[in-house]
């Protein structure tokens, strides 16, 4: 054979070999499913419990029963993947169905949904038919193999990818090739490197020394770093750990111990131990957390120094678990305090943007937009006064451990009750102590200041004062801390019944009431009950009569603030006071020198956000077309050198009181919204997206301005908008988490786009 016509043929053999080749599902299909999928199928509100993030999701499949389900009358079994099951068996023993499998003569279940969804695909950016139900309240068909024949013939339109831009032909071709080869799963488990395993080794030390003292701290540390994706100094970029508990000790495989709550008995003998985080990283659950040399010497200092001691271990029964303080009253609360502010951003997560804050009735408890400050521990009377702290600790227990309809109301009104009586004592007692100052608010490092937003049914949080000074703020102390994150994370369950998830929201309404007049404490006192009246209109001020302790309106306080503007001028101090720590200038909602931007961007970058800056702080009354804008919209402004600026544009909705837990829609003041905007992307979830050069800016901005209606509006999204029919879709919506890996690398995750309007 000549070497002229081995060449020929050469390219023809390379192919047949590469064809041959098989379908790897680590290689080939799951970065489809990543790409693709996950996006819609990750975690607990992914349709059908249909989690494609890893292998063994995947191959678990599918359910009919929804984990979210505020109307069930009974807890439901919990599905936790990795947790509660492991192998497609036992996933079938739980009632999930193979999604994979073919039936019989029939396809895969899955291979059926993409074939739908294949020959009925959508026309190119434009609006999708009505009658495609979106968002996150729309009720999953699930349909079983057997029932899909069904399915496909009243909801032809309903196919996978679901409302959105579809597969690639070679992604089809090569999901469809797998399917039909059996859909053979390779699992690749993530491994720690060495420099992880070295710190792995110290912390399970640490955590498992022997000791009645050591196994409080251990438990109490673990309790509050459950939920968190931890991740070590030196680590490897996209490893993270959780800390669980195991039956084996540090070597050996880890043997998982599955309980409801983390703080629920896990048996005799037990350790902890740090686990890989399997699959996928999605951002709405990516709740991180730094370990490191410098942390482990903090952690030693704050609990394993001291002459403390601890008489006996307390148990793990209902008493045990609403009552944080008393169970763990041992370890010195200054070292429990100090450990939450070290990293306040991380423990206000935890229930902003944890698996509690989903949906409207759950978000409704708080503001669009507000502040949150720290109470400095050397003024804290819980830590600083130990006969304060054994007289209220017993009244500090939160409710939901029984969660029984028939006893609801009176669960409801012990709790309401306790939480009165602890108010009672806690005013008595800061009103004989001397009057806050600006010491008493905690500056020791840049989570000192905190920015929380709604979405109307999520929410976020984020460093530094963002946004246009807010209606509300709040102030912590150790007690609202730590009892925000015991009801609404520990021992909150995401698979509770009614009367549970009433508690729940209930209780998160007598705290952000809490926090709301510890903060009026620093206020003059002849201004507060004009505040507080502000912030409960109308049929609240019933609410504050009957459900929230009375103002106090004669202590004094020590801040000198000007009476005619005292919240102003309170903000005003506190950024010339604590600029240093603010994470976040923001001149684009504040522009207060007319230089309407950042410091230390470019010349174009000026520009864009100087022209921004004139749909902020306007309400909508004089800037209609905030009306027509959903909760969080993404900007992407293309720059003239190729790169790009991503913006937040949050509505922040007006309410005349955030009080009650339904009606909400009774209680807007839409005349009021505003828009906070700022470079970032400050949600998980997407609503939608704008993309335009940096020399369209002026004429976007233009356009928003005289935009009133739905019909100008409408333009807008047909010029700038990318719909969900976009055909490059998916390379806008996935240069998101590219930009959050470029400016906050330890942060990205792939977002979600359950909540993507069809504008």
């Amino acid at each position: 054979m000549s070497y002229r016509t081995f060449a020929n043929i050469l390219p023809m053999l390379w192919a047949t070999c590469v064809h041959a080749e098989p379908i790897s599902y680590s290689r080939d299909v799951q970065p489809i499913f990543t790409e693709q999928c996950v996006a819609c199928h990750a975690c607990y509100d992914a349709p059908c419990q249909l989690n494609l993030g890893s292998a063994e999701g995947a191959v678990r499949g599918a359910s009919k029963l929804r984990v979210y389900d505020g109307r069930r009358t009974q807890e439901q079994a919990t599905t936790r993947l990795y947790v509660d099951a492991q192998g497609e068996a036992a996933w079938r023993r739980k009632e999930f169905y193979s999604v994979l499998n073919t039936q019989g003569s029939q396809a895969a279940l899955m291979a059926r949904m993409l074939e739908l969804g294949h020959r009925t695909p959508l026309v190119a950016n434009a609006k999708l038919p009505e009658d495609l139900e979106l968002g996150i309240t729309r009720k999953n068909q699930c349909p079983l193999p057997a029932e899909f024949a069904g399915y496909a013939s009243t909801r032809p339109g309903e196919g996978m990818p679901f409302a959105v831009t579809g597969l690639e032909p070679q992604q089809y071709k090569t999901l469809q090739n797998w399917l039909a080869a059996g859909a053979p799963v390779d699992q690749q488990t993530l491994q720690p490197s060495a420099v992880e395993a070295a710190q792995i080794a110290d912390w399970e030390t640490l955590l498992n020394a022997n000791g009645a003292r050591q196994d409080l701290v251990g438990r109490w540390l673990f309790e509050h770093w459950f939920i968190a994706h931890l991740y070590f100094e030196g680590g490897e970029p996209g490893h993270f750990f959780q800390l669980v508990r195991s039956r084996t000790p540090s070597g050996q495989p880890i043997d998982l111990i599955s309980t409801r709550r983390p703080n629920e008995d896990p048996g005799n003998d037990f350790y902890y131990r740090l686990w890989p985080v399997q699959g996928v990283i999605v951002h709405k659950t990516h709740i991180t957390y730094a370990l490191s040399a410098q942390r482990l010497a903090r952690v030693k200092a704050l609990f394993y120094s001291g002459d403390w001691q601890v008489d006996a271990v307390p148990g793990y029964g209902p008493a045990h678990r609403a009552n944080p303080f008393a169970t763990f009253a041992a370890i010195p609360a200054k070292a429990r305090y100090e450990f939450m502010l070290d990293d306040a951003e991380y423990f206000v997560r935890t229930f902003i943007r944890g698996p509690v804050c989903r949906g409207q009735i759950a978000t409704d408890v708080i503001r669009d937009q507000f502040w949150t400050l720290f109470q400095a521990p050397e003024h804290d009377l819980y830590i600083t006064d130990a006969n304060y702290r054994a007289q209220v600790t017993p009244f500090l227990a939160v409710p939901g451990q029984v969660a029984q309809l028939r006893n609801l109301a009176q669960m409801w009104a012990d709790s309401q009750d306790l939480r009165n009586q602890y108010d009672q004592l806690r005013s008595a007692a800061y009103a004989a102590a001397p009057a806050p100052s600006w010491a008493s608010i905690w500056s020791g490092n840049d989570n000192a200041l905190l920015s929380i937003f709604r979405h109307h049914d999520s929410a976020s949080v984020s460093k530094g004062l963002i946004g246009a000074v807010p209606q509300t703020l709040w102030l912590m102390d150790y007690p609202l801390l730590e009892r925000t994150y015991y009801q609404l994370v520990v021992n909150y369950d995401v698979f509770g019944n009614v009367s549970h998830q009433a508690q729940t929201r209930l209780y998160f309404d007598l705290i952000r009431n809490g926090a709301e007049q510890n903060f009026l404490r620093l206020m003059p006192a002849g201004n507060r009950r004009a505040l507080l009246d502000d912030w409960y209109q109308d049929g609240a001020q019933l609410k504050l009569w009957l459900s929230y302790p009375p103002l106090d309106s004669d202590s004094a306080t020590a801040l000198p603030l000007d009476v005619q503007r005292p919240k102003q001028s309170f903000i005003e101090a506190l950024l010339a006071r604590y600029g240093s720590l603010n994470a976040r200038p923001d001149p684009i909602n504040r522009c207060g020198n007319g230089n309407c931007y950042r410091s230390g961007i470019s010349a174009q970058l000026q520009a864009v956000e100087q022209r921004l800056s004139r749909l902020t702080a306007r309400p909508a009354a004089s800037l209609k077309v905030i009306e027509q804008l959903p909760e969080a919209t993404l900007l992407r402004v293309e720059l003239a050198d190729g790169r790009r600026e991503i913006y937040s544009l949050l509505r922040n909705r007006a309410h005349s009181s955030v009080a009650f837990i339904m009606g909400e829609s009774l209680r807007y003041q839409p005349g009021l919204d505003s828009l906070t905007i700022y470079p970032g992307v400050l949600t998980s979830y997407p609503n939608f997206i704008f993309n335009l050069p940096a020399a369209q800016v002026p004429e976007f901005v233009s356009a928003m301005q005289q935009a009133a209606d739905a019909k100008a509006f409408e333009l807008i999204v047909q010029r700038w908008g990318i719909r969900r029919s976009h055909p490059q879709f998916w390379r806008y919506f996935h240069d998101l988490p590219s930009y959050i890996r470029e400016t906050e690398p330890v942060e990205t995750g792939v977002l979600d786009m359950n909540r993507y309007q069809n504008l």
